[in-house]
């Protein structure tokens, strides 16, 4: 960083990526903001700055040095997995200041000594507690993917046998003679089961009720009067369950029910086009199902209003993908078994790619990935 670049940052105070400590205080307390920065979205911290007043105060030379062997065995010996850091000196004003730059780690989640795993919150940070926001940090580093693992209570019985067998046949594949194909050592191969238990992408793709189990993983869909969410007027509203393929098909069924047919052409005996690309609203909500967070627990979100429509999906873009790298046709997979039964199954294609093809074909699609609020919005205006 240049002096100009510090003084700028020092001037903005402390934020989610960065933090002020005027001397070296106690291992432990520096343990924990370098691990949240790289459990979060990495930061640095300004050694030689009062977190009180922003104020320069400088460091002398051997605390300097002192300051740079300490924070380096903290990085090896005290977090686990490790992290990387990168230490600069900068002098200020004739002060010495120590930045050290930790990023957003690739091995989430990273520990303190204790096992205390702590995340940004604001300018401070917290120990995370709940199993679902410590699962979304596995599911970040890539090391466990939310649909594979199992649903407690379910057994085989919760399987719809109909739906395995329609899959297998529309994968040319042969049930052969034996009555009895349709067994554990399919389910298991085809990883609808583990430990005889449903997995959650089994359980969401070939289950007989998936929201006996998941109440919540389902769709949402309102129509409203008017332009606003909070709105208590509504021509349509429906709360969609079954597996994917079927939420996927009743939610289109909602788009064409609520939006415009215009005729462009057609025979006026004709239905007319939809207002908005049917190839664009297959890709988006084909995405909303197959790469939602399915860490939490919500419904993926359909809206129509007035002048726009909006697909909300829960949880943030994964693994520092962002909305420029979405639209150049990047894809991260969160959900690894549903995007395996879907690219086979359904019209989705599973190579990043659907993005891409909803831009050209509705190029006024607007994306935000609301880090803070853990989801993802599609809005398309109308008219």
């Amino acid at each position: 960083m240049t002096v100009d670049e510090v003084l700028e940052t020092i001037s903005l105070g402390e934020t989610s990526t960065v933090q002020f400590k005027e001397a070296f205080d106690n291992q432990d307390k520096i343990a924990a903001e370098m691990i949240a920065f790289a459990n979060s979205k990495g930061g640095m911290i300004i050694f030689g700055v009062n977190d009180k007043t922003g104020e320069p105060t400088g460091l002398d030379f051997a605390s300097v040095q002192s300051i740079n062997n300490k924070i380096a065995a903290i990085a090896t010996d005290l977090i686990k997995p490790s992290i990387f850091l990168n230490v600069e000196v900068i002098l200020v004003k004739e002060k010495r200041l120590i930045v050290a730059h930790i990023e957003e780690g690739i091995h989430k989640p990273y520990k303190d000594r204790n096992g205390s795993i702590w995340v940004k919150q604001g300018s401070d940070k917290r120990k995370l507690t709940d199993n679902d926001e410590i699962l979304r940090l596995f599911q970040q580093s890539g090391a466990v993917y939310a649909d594979e693992m199992i649903v407690p209570d379910t057994g085989e019985a919760d399987i719809d046998k109909e739906k395995v067998e329609e899959y297998i046949t529309h994968l040319s594949l042969s049930l052969s003679d034996n009555p009895a194909i349709l067994n554990k050592q399919l389910y298991r191969n085809l990883r609808i089961m583990k430990q005889d238990k449903l997995t959650l992408g089994g359980l969401l793709f070939f289950g007989k009720d998936p929201q006996q189990f998941r109440p919540a993983f389902g769709i949402a869909a309102i129509s409203f009067f008017g332009n606003s969410i909070g709105g208590t007027e509504y021509r349509d509203s429906r709360n969609i369950t079954g597996t994917i393929p079927k939420l996927f098909k009743e939610g289109m069924s909602f788009f064409n029910a609520n939006l415009l047919h215009k005729q462009n052409g057609q025979n006026f005996n004709s239905e007319g086009i939809l207002e908005i690309s049917v190839i664009a609203l297959e890709e988006l909500l084909q995405n909303a199902l197959v790469h939602r967070d399915y860490s939490r627990n919500s419904p993926v979100r359909l809206a129509i209003f007035d002048n726009r429509i909006e697909i909300i999906s829960p949880g943030k873009l994964p693994n520092g993908l962002t909305v420029e790298s979405i639209k150049l046709g990047q894809a991260v997979v969160r959900n690894n078994l549903l995007r395996t039964y879907c690219s086979r199954f359904m019209i989705y294609r599973g190579f990043g790619s659907g993005i891409t093809r909803a831009l050209e074909n509705q190029p006024d699609i607007e994306f935000i990935n609301d880090v803070d609020g853990e989801q993802f919005i599609v809005k398309i205006p109308r008219g």
